[in-house]
């Protein structure tokens, strides 16, 4: 398909944001430059806020005929989301994926972007202000890691292998009740399993093909979009818990990553179940 707006500008927009407002504040934040949201580990810097302005007033004049979707700008004004679903053409931006992690001084965190275009993801980016590096999918055209030397490698996902040999994330913090004991305890049937409070890196870490699984139950859609993208064009499989498509307009019911649909059904019977 055609893509309604350049996705090589936009990466060079989302590492322009992390070199003039990301970087330049981490480790670097004052007591004043960190609020709690909804709960206390869910927090907003300086450098989340400063980023997305950024962002926003390099795509007004990129694409200013798309609607801009950012996390921070739905925290002021929720309606936004809701204009999600209805648009034709907009562009969701994470400022800073894994706040929580940039707050506290550990280098996991990244600046995601997609493109949706009619109802449908058409374009993903990740970019790792620590690395300088994107991983980035156009719908239909693959997965790739890009340098900024214009390298570009792509991506392919795991092989599958048994239950008990699965590495993946798992977020069960979301889960609630006697769902989320019932999660912790069929987790106990994989080999392992980790949370990186960043789903930009757990992502990335998927499609690069060093896990098996990804599992979420908050869907907010900067946090999945584009992660979801580049998972299943790095050949990866993706539905939300009871089997169907994950959309842009979704906010619940669940998320699972596998490495293909036989995969996916399995983990899905075996740590989800009825």
């Amino acid at each position: 398909m055609t893509m309604p707006l350049d996705i090589a500008k936009l990466a060079d927009i989302l590492r322009l944001a992390a070199k003039e407002e990301i970087l330049p504040r981490f480790r670097r934040l004052g007591s004043g430059d960190v609020r709690s949201k909804s709960e206390p580990s869910d927090l907003v810097t300086e450098a989340d806020e400063a980023a997305e302005r950024l962002i926003r007033r390099e795509l007004e004049a990129l694409a200013p005929d798309a609607l801009f979707v950012g996390e921070e700008s739905v925290a002021a004004d929720p309606s936004l989301l809701a204009k999600l679903g209805s648009s034709d053409f907009a562009i969701v931006v994470d400022p800073v994926d894994g706040t929580f992690n940039f707050a506290s001084g550990i280098p996991a965190f990244g600046v995601m972007a997609s493109v949706v275009w009619k109802g449908e993801t058409v374009a993903g980016i990740i970019y790792d202000p620590m690395g300088d590096d994107w991983v980035m999918a156009e719908k239909g055209a693959g997965a790739f890691l890009r340098r900024p030397d214009g390298d570009a490698v792509r991506l392919a996902v795991a092989e599958a292998t048994p239950i008990g040999d699965m590495v993946g994330m798992a977020s069960p913090g979301y889960f609630f009740g006697e769902e989320r004991e019932r999660l912790l305890a069929n987790l106990a049937k994989v080999r392992f399993f980790a949370n990186y409070r960043c789903a930009a890196h757990e992502y990335r870490t998927f499609a690069g093909g060093h896990v098996q699984y990804l599992l979420y139950n908050k869907l907010m859609p900067w946090d999945h979009l584009a992660g979801t993208l580049i998972a299943t064009e790095a050949g990866g499989y993706a539905a939300r818990f009871d089997g169907s498509a994950y959309l842009p307009n979704h906010v619940d019911g669940g998320l699972l990553v596998a490495t293909c649909k036989d995969s996916w059904q399995m983990l899905r019977r075996e740590l989800i179940g009825d």
